[in-house]
């Protein structure tokens, strides 16, 4: 919808989405994150008869949503919210829809001013709502040890992470800890520094950081099951993620509601499990070699369906 804004595997969900009889007048649709609204405005095209709900806790994505809104002013509403409220929003019953574009979206990325990345020099914010929570800095300056060791370990998959949380430990009252600049500088001295055509070394750090400062686990493992029971029967729930943190939490939760192991240590009895949907792909649905050199954040994105029985 919004220029400069590459929705992901937009084709593939049309499709998948389009399973559910997106054509009926009755048919809503529920965009958990709106973010360019790409996704949104595509549906709201392609099925000019379905109504579409999108949420979105982003203060900058307000304005996007007003401009598909002047488009389609009875088909389309939107929430100001984080997909972790779902639980407890009230959205006006069951959806034949339900779409989730996890992880940051290319404006998080492309401003500066947002400090989502190391590619600019910015205030280290990374808050998706900026109006609620710890920034980044905050975060490192202030976090438990406990919180510091999830953020790097865990959510960025670190490797010397002992030496990263220590470093930032350290480093706490200098400074070094409030700007994109200085802190992807500090994190050289453990991890080194870039390298042509390698994968910038402070880069799963800087994904950890923000998926801590976010919520971002959590939110997932409070909004996915409560998408899954506002949808209808023969309704369809599609993910796209973009690391493996949130594509198993999506593996689990889709298998988990078709009435399958959700990992290969899951032993509970066969008897003791709950078929309450089918699995649209048994395997994640991954860009094309020619949308990956079109939109390059295409290559990491998985993505997942199922419908409910």
């Amino acid at each position: 919808m919004s220029e400069g804004h590459i929705p992901v595997l937009l084709e593939e969900c049309m499709e998948l989405l389009g399973r559910a009889g997106l054509d009926r007048v009755s048919a809503r649709v529920l965009d958990c994150t709106f973010g360019g609204g790409g996704h949104s405005g595509a549906i709201l095209e392609r099925f000019p008869a379905c109504r579409l709900t999108a949420i979105d806790r982003d203060p900058e994505a307000a304005p996007r949503a007003e401009i598909l809104k002047g488009l389609f002013p009875d088909r389309f509403s939107f929430v100001d919210s984080n997909f972790g409220e779902l639980p407890r929003l009230d959205l006006g019953g069951e959806f034949d829809a339900i779409l989730f574009d996890l992880g940051v979206s290319s404006y998080h990325f492309d401003t500066p001013g947002r400090g989502f990345s190391f590619r600019f020099d910015a205030p280290l914010d990374m808050r998706m709502n900026p109006r609620e929570g710890r920034s980044a800095a905050e975060f490192l300056e202030r976090a438990s040890r406990v919180e510091l060791v999830r953020a790097v370990r865990d959510y960025g998959e670190e490797k010397r992470w002992r030496r990263v949380v220590q470093l930032i430990e350290e480093a706490r009252g200098s400074g070094l800890l409030a700007r994109t600049g200085s802190f992807c500088t500090l994190l050289q001295r453990v991890l080194g520094a870039p390298r042509p055509g390698r994968i910038h070394p402070a880069t799963q750090i800087f994904q950890g950081l923000r998926i801590a400062v976010n919520g971002e686990m959590d939110a997932m493992e409070s909004a996915l099951p409560a998408a899954f029971d506002r949808l209808r029967s023969g309704g369809v729930m599609a993910v796209i993620s973009f690391h493996s943190l949130e594509d198993r939490i999506v593996k689990r939760q889709f298998r988990r509601e078709a009435g399958l192991p959700e990992s290969r240590e899951d032993n509970t009895p066969q008897q003791s499990r709950q078929r309450r949907a089918e699995l649209l792909t048994n395997r994640p649905i991954t860009a094309s070699k020619a949308e990956q050199e079109h939109n390059p954040r295409s290559r990491s994105a998985k993505l997942r369906a199922l419908r409910r029985i």
